[in-house]
């Protein structure tokens, strides 16, 4: 996995922390990285530069939190927010703040990682879920 790939894969778990418990987004990313455990990166910390994406990711989703889930409500028609799991909804979060990067990632590099982080965190139909609704964020967005 490469540096962008390990920093979403903390992010989200920073992102989950932080919906779920009362800390603030400082306080959640300075405690996720002095208790990250290294054998969760096979043995070894993550680099500077994927913990300087994640850093960017979970300050980024939390800065522009409104946005990225106005999208999702909008491309979600079936799915309150509220009622997606945690997981889901976070992954959706992440994606859609890359997306709204416009340029920095490419369109199906986000899909594709936003896909296999649901499916690795998630439930058996998480994938499928991300996918259909980060595919219509796009398209919202005008990302190609």
């Amino acid at each position: 996995m490469g540096a962008r790939g390990t920093g979403r894969e903390s992010a989200l778990q920073m992102l989950f922390a932080l919906e779920a418990g009362s800390l603030g987004v400082e306080q959640v990313i300075a405690a996720y990285w002095r208790n990250a455990d290294p054998d969760m990166w096979g043995g070894s910390a993550p680099d500077a530069e994927s913990r300087a994406y994640a850093d960017a990711i979970v300050r980024g989703v939390a800065e522009g939190q409104e946005a990225c889930d106005e999208a999702i409500r909008k491309a979600s028609t079936n799915w309150r927010l509220e009622r997606m799991a945690r997981v889901d909804r976070n992954v959706l979060r992440l994606g859609t703040w890359e997306l709204m990067q416009k340029g920095v990632v490419p369109r199906a590099v986000v899909l594709d990682e936003a896909v296999e982080l649901a499916k690795r965190f998630g439930t058996e139909d998480s994938g499928a879920f991300v996918n259909g609704v980060l595919d219509r964020i796009a398209d919202d967005l005008g990302v190609v």
